[in-house]
């Protein structure tokens, strides 16, 4: 088993940045590859980014290239990965979810990923 805790939503105006945590507990974190997705109101889950098991590899949705940036906390005893999102827009507003497997392919799917976190809100005011 792997638990997951998200942590970092809030509130913030159009523009600004927030970085979210996901920290895991369990299995050998540093096994997993890790990703992000959101789910804004009335819309279904929808792929944010991932890294690969060892941080060294990631992957992004289309409209978040060039603003989000996924990445593994470089000491494997913290166990957690990091969500930075820069240049927030309103349509940016969900409840993002931190996800974990084995395989890289399939954290990037929503129906797929074996551990999900529970979620954290971030709001974005025009």
């Amino acid at each position: 088993q792997v638990q997951l805790v998200e942590s970092g939503g809030g509130l913030v105006q159009a523009g600004g940045s927030l970085r979210l945590s996901c920290a895991a507990s369990g299995r050998t974190f540093s096994n997993y590859a890790m990703g992000w997705f959101r789910q804004a109101p009335g819309k279904e889950r929808e792929f944010v980014a991932a890294v690969n098991w060892s941080g060294g590899i990631t992957y992004y949705a289309d409209s978040e290239k060039g603003r989000f940036t996924i990445s593994k906390a470089r000491d494997n005893a913290k166990n957690t990965v990091y969500l930075q999102m820069n240049r927030l827009k309103p349509e940016d507003t969900a409840d993002y979810y931190c996800a974990a497997d084995l395989s890289v392919q399939q954290v990037q799917a929503v129906n797929t990923p074996d551990y999900w976190g529970q979620g954290t809100q971030v709001t974005v005011s025009s």
